[in-house]
């Protein structure tokens, strides 16, 4: 089966996710990976399901991701999906972050009209060698703010790799029999 991974990242963890997935994909499917940055003439025919990954900034998805749901919305419904979504705040329990996401997650499917056949929120990472001056300040006070310890000079990553290797993993078994 052919599968399209395609990602929009700010600072790269999306990146490392979508690469992830991949690569874990690879041996039951024939995967191309694609930054949506480049997605522009891409012939989504070509493919018999579609994960689809994006993280989430000042309460938003990437324009490049907002961008392709919408212009393949009707060959992203017709066909099985996984959405995930990275953000910091899918590390935590704070029901206000909870709350966010499923805010998030709303507008962009109003926005879009897209609904994936499946969706999951994937813990992201502060990444403060990617950061300029003040975005580290900034990213350095809500990790203080949500009771975090982190190093402004290294990245903290939040992923919980296991448990999106089982989700992928399920979203393949699921492929094998539509």
């Amino acid at each position: 089966m052919a599968l399209l991974i395609a990602y929009a990242t700010t600072d790269g963890q999306t990146r490392k996710i979508a690469r992830f997935c991949a690569d874990r994909l690879a041996d039951r499917h024939t995967v191309e990976l694609l930054n949506l940055d480049d997605a522009e003439g891409l012939d989504l025919q070509r493919f018999q399901a579609v994960l689809l990954a994006g993280s989430v900034h000042l309460h938003k998805f990437q324009p490049a991701l907002t961008a392709f749901a919408k212009a393949n919305l009707a060959g992203l419904q017709a066909r099985p999906t996984l959405f995930l979504a990275v953000s910091l705040a899918a590390a935590g329990q704070d029901e206000d972050d909870v709350q966010g996401l499923r805010e998030v997650h709303a507008a962009f499917r109003a926005e879009t009209g897209w609904v994936p056949g499946s969706s999951i929120d994937v813990a992201g990472a502060f990444r403060f060698t990617e950061y300029d001056f003040f975005r580290a300040w900034m990213m350095k006070r809500i990790a203080v703010q949500k009771g975090q310890q982190v190093d402004g000079h290294s990245d903290t990553e939040y992923t919980d790799w296991a448990a999106l290797a089982d989700a992928v993993d399920r979203w393949s078994a699921q492929l094998a029999v539509v």
